[in-house]
């Protein structure tokens, strides 16, 4: 990932804070605040990439603060975290609602699909005759030439392939990729997974490399290919 600038509002007692470390390890560049009021000073003559609002850390949610936020800086993404149990609130304005406990993967993966892409760096992932370009969102089948991605299909996509030939389930699906803890209807995620079949697979009425797990799923079978077998390669590929 390249180096971006993120700004993280979260509380005053959180001492040594994991998220800035966490933040920190992946290159970016995070400056941290414990008020809205002082984020919105320093984005006063900063343009951040990324807003983390930890509103978990907060004595209250910090809805207002947030919401203030989005007001400021209109298209720059937000991710709004919230405390277990505490009621979600989209009046916040972010782009992505996680709720505690969540894993440091979780909010790098959600981070990665809100940064801009790097004009010089781009992430490949190739898994047998496909190849999956992260920032591009873009996705190249038996050399046939790129198809990009809607971000759903893409967060859909890239979750199969960080998770070859393992069986995930409709309710860990939607958890991750519409950020839902309702799955009373699934049909949306089904609409996708025929989508996806339709870009990658040579005949999607008979899938081979997305298949279904009867009761369960979804599986992304890696093909077996003479190097390397019947893996997924994730790498860098200079654009410079």
């Amino acid at each position: 990932m390249r180096e971006a600038t993120v700004l993280l509002v979260e509380g005053k007692n959180t001492g040594s804070s994991p998220l800035t470390t966490a933040l920190s390890k992946e290159g970016l560049n995070v400056h941290v605040f414990h008020t809205g009021n002082d984020a919105l000073s320093w984005i006063a003559q900063n343009e951040p990439d990324l807003v983390v609002f930890d509103g978990a850390s907060m004595r209250s949610s910090g809805v207002r603060s947030c919401r203030r936020l989005r007001g400021a800086l209109e298209d720059t993404p937000i991710i709004h975290t919230r405390a277990a149990g505490e009621q979600e609130d989209r009046a916040a304005g972010a782009d992505v609602y996680l709720v505690q406990p969540y894993t440091t993967r979780k909010l790098m993966n959600r981070i990665r699909a809100l940064l801009p892409a790097d004009d010089q760096v781009e992430e490949v992932v190739r898994a047998g005759d496909l190849t999956f370009y992260l920032s591009k969102r873009s996705v190249d089948v038996r050399g046939q030439g790129e198809r990009r991605l809607t971000p759903k299909l893409a967060t859909l996509l890239e979750e199969f392939l960080r998770h070859p030939n393992e069986v995930l389930g409709r309710e860990q699906l939607m958890r991750i990729v519409w950020d839902t803890n309702y799955f009373g209807d699934t049909r949306t995620l089904d609409v996708h997974i025929r989508w996806i079949r339709e870009i990658i697979e040579e005949n999607p009425a008979l899938p081979v490399l997305l298949r279904t797990v009867r009761g369960v799923g979804y599986v992304f079978c890696v093909p077996q290919t003479k190097t390397p077998p019947g893996r997924v390669v994730f790498s860098e590929l200079r654009t410079d």
